[in-house]
C-alpha cells in the first residue's frame, strides 16, 4: 500500500499563488506515476499534472504555463506550484499514485480562488 499525505491549499485571490505538497510512504522511484487531480463541485475528477514512471510530465491544457509539478526524491514528495490562479481553479485537489496497478489517493485539499 501507499499512503499519501497532502498539505497546502487554502483561499487565495485571483492572480495569486499556492503550493501543494504530497508526501508518499514509498520511494517515488517505486511508483508507476504520481501527481495531482482535482474535482470541482458537480464535475468529474480531472488530471492536473503528473509524473510518469519515466520521469516525464503531463499537464492539463487548462494549467499549462501556470502550474508546475516538481519532486524531491529524497523526501518522496511531489509538489504542485500554482501561479496566476483563476476562480475556475477552485476545486478539491487530490494527490494520486499508481503502484503495482493500483491507484492510491490522498485525502484531498481544498483550493478556493476568489475573484
Amino acid at each position: 500500500q501507499v499512503q499519501l499525505v497532502e498539505s497546502g491549499g487554502g483561499l487565495v485571490q485571483a492572480g495569486g499563488s499556492l503550493r501543494l505538497s504530497c508526501a508518499a510512504s514509498k520511494s517515488i522511484f517505486s511508483l508507476n506515476a504520481m501527481g495531482w487531480y482535482r474535482q470541482a463541485p458537480g464535475k468529474q475528477r480531472e488530471l492536473v499534472a503528473v509524473f510518469t514512471s519515466g520521469g516525464s510530465t503531463n499537464y492539463a491544457d487548462s494549467v499549462k504555463g501556470r502550474f508546475t509539478i516538481s519532486r524531491d526524491n529524497a523526501r518522496n514528495t511531489v509538489y504542485l506550484q500554482m501561479n496566476s490562479l483563476k476562480p475556475e481553479d477552485t476545486a478539491v485537489y487530490y494527490c494520486n499514485a499508481l503502484y503495482l496497478l493500483y491507484a492510491y489517493w490522498g485525502q484531498g485539499t481544498q483550493v478556493t480562488v476568489s475573484s
